[in-house]
């Protein structure tokens, strides 16, 4: 009986395994730049998706409170205003060391972090309102940003174009102006008496008991891929420091940002461009 040798079993050469490396590296770096701007999209996304329901939640509380309630924003530098150190008034003193504390825990809010606040509720006695903040304060997921141009005095504003590239004409545009600002609420919560008012002036937007917006006018946020840069300490805590503003990637503030949009009438916010590159 003729035996038949066993069939030879190939393996893989090493150049075919270097070639095989190879071409997972290729697709590995061609992906990542996709992979992360997906990523940003959905941060984006997500960031714009709690800003619409925050903005929901003021109108609701001002219409259900029957009040008017401010989303206020946290504004950079508070510390060195002469409401957070007494310098407002002959007399007054500087925040207590509580007050001091819940200040602290808001330096890496700047520019970022947000809070709803009456000044007058169902139940005050006339003459007598009491000042109540209804929330903690929050901020948007890592991320994603607001702009740091809204944060401009309210008589600047920036023009947004769509579509965004400079060689293509524009079809329609936006102005972004800065937010208002007020410095009748107490800051950084309602028991900060000591130094104010006026107290430490923040940026808000506001909505009255029919849920409409107090300005009177259509309101912009524009919301950003990007993050603040936090200056800390040896023990990773924030320190006082203004935050540093990076784009990622550079220049989407003014060409592939999500505008939120609250018409003024009725209080209501949608997403006016959303755009992802």
């Amino acid at each position: 009986m003729i035996m038949k040798p066993a069939a030879t079993q190939r393996a893989f050469t090493l150049v075919e395994m270097l070639m095989v490396i190879a071409i997972i590296g290729i697709l590995t770096a061609v992906s990542l730049p996709v992979l992360r701007n997906l990523r940003g999209g959905d941060v984006l996304l997500s960031g714009s998706r709690q800003m619409l329901d925050d903005i929901a939640r003021a109108r609701q509380l001002a219409i259900s409170q029957r009040t008017t309630v401010y989303m206020v924003f946290c504004p950079d530098s508070f510390w060195s205003n002469p409401g957070y150190n007494g310098w407002a008034n002959p007399g007054w003193s500087a925040l207590n060391a509580t007050e001091t504390n819940k200040a602290g825990r808001l330096y890496d809010k700047q520019l970022n972090g947000y809070n709803f606040v009456t000044l007058r509720s169902v139940g005050d006695q006339p003459g007598r309102s009491q000042v109540r903040y209804l929330s903690s304060w929050r901020a948007l997921p890592e991320g994603a940003i607001i702009a740091p141009f809204k944060f401009l005095a309210r008589t600047y504003s920036t023009r947004v174009f769509d579509p965004p590239l400079p060689a293509t004409p524009a079809l329609q545009y936006w102005d972004v102006k800065g937010f208002e600002v007020t410095n009748n609420i107490p800051f950084p919560s309602e028991t900060a008496t000591a130094s104010g008012p006026p107290y430490v002036p923040v940026p808000y937007i506001a909505f009255n008991h029919l849920g409409q917006l107090v300005s009177g006018e259509d309101e912009y946020i524009p919301l950003a891929k990007g993050s603040l840069s936090y200056a800390v300490n040896k023990d990773k805590l924030p320190q006082q420091a203004v935050p540093t503003f990076h784009e990622n990637p550079a220049g989407n503030s003014t060409n592939a940002f999500m505008l939120v949009h609250i018409d003024w009438l009725t209080g209501r916010g949608s997403i006016e461009r959303q755009e992802i590159k």
